[in-house]
């Protein structure tokens, strides 16, 4: 397991990314935090701090995210596609500062296997609250500058990591909108054999959107969701 220690440089650069980053990077700047979520961080400072890993590589067939998807034994968002994150520890720092930088690449390459010094950190979005599980949740980009093999490193927290092109996230043929019983609609994609959904679709949804990739797409197509959703 790394620690938190180990895991030095979490200092953001925008140097040397590649062109058809601009878009994102612009993006991720003047975004403002209800242009991303209704659900923000309670104003009494409750909430378990935590962060993702939303890392950009470059495959086979052009810009890819990288995404795990959860163990279904885990008390919570078992099963989910989902981007690395996960709670910061104590030793990852101060939740206002590094924190969130130093969590996010020590819980993806817990998960993911992946060598942390491979990702050029470039930017943070506002924080957001997951309200089930009460998670403040700091999303932080990277760029897999130098890849690295990556694949389960425990099955009791990750059942597979993959990557998904983000020509497939705009294809609008796999898009849809989950219903889930409760009423609540939320976007979703369908790629690599899996349904991605809830926080993690909402974050692609609006990070294609502002960065302009987004592409027109039939939101009356509808995925049920079950109540152990």
């Amino acid at each position: 397991m790394t620690r938190a220690s180990d895991i030095r440089d979490v200092t953001l650069s925008k140097e040397g990314l590649p062109d058809w980053l601009d878009p994102v990077v612009r993006a991720v700047e003047t975004v403002e935090p209800l242009q991303l979520s209704r659900f923000l961080p309670p104003r009494d400072g409750t909430g378990r701090q935590s962060a993702v890993l939303i890392l950009f590589g470059e495959g086979a067939r052009g810009p890819e995210l990288l995404l795990m998807e959860r163990a279904s034994s885990l008390r919570s968002h078992a099963g989910q596609p989902s981007f690395p994150g996960g709670a910061l520890d104590p030793e990852d720092g101060d939740p206002e500062g590094e924190g969130p930088l130093r969590a996010a690449l020590r819980e993806a390459e817990e998960e993911t296997g992946l060598d942390p010094s491979g990702v050029q950190l470039f930017g943070v979005l506002p924080k957001l609250y997951i309200p089930v599980s009460r998670f403040v949740v700091t999303p932080v980009l990277g760029w897999w500058r130098e890849p690295t093999p990556v694949g389960v490193v425990d099955p009791n927290e990750t059942a597979r990591v993959f990557t998904v092109p983000v020509a497939d996230l705009t294809d609008p043929a796999h898009r849809a909108t989950t219903v889930h019983p409760s009423g609540h609609c939320g976007p979703a994609f369908l790629v690599e054999s899996a349904l991605v959904w809830g926080f993690t679709a909402g974050l692609i949804d609006r990070l294609l959107h502002y960065a302009g990739w987004e592409r027109p797409w039939d939101r009356d197509k509808q995925v049920p969701l079950d109540w152990r959703s």
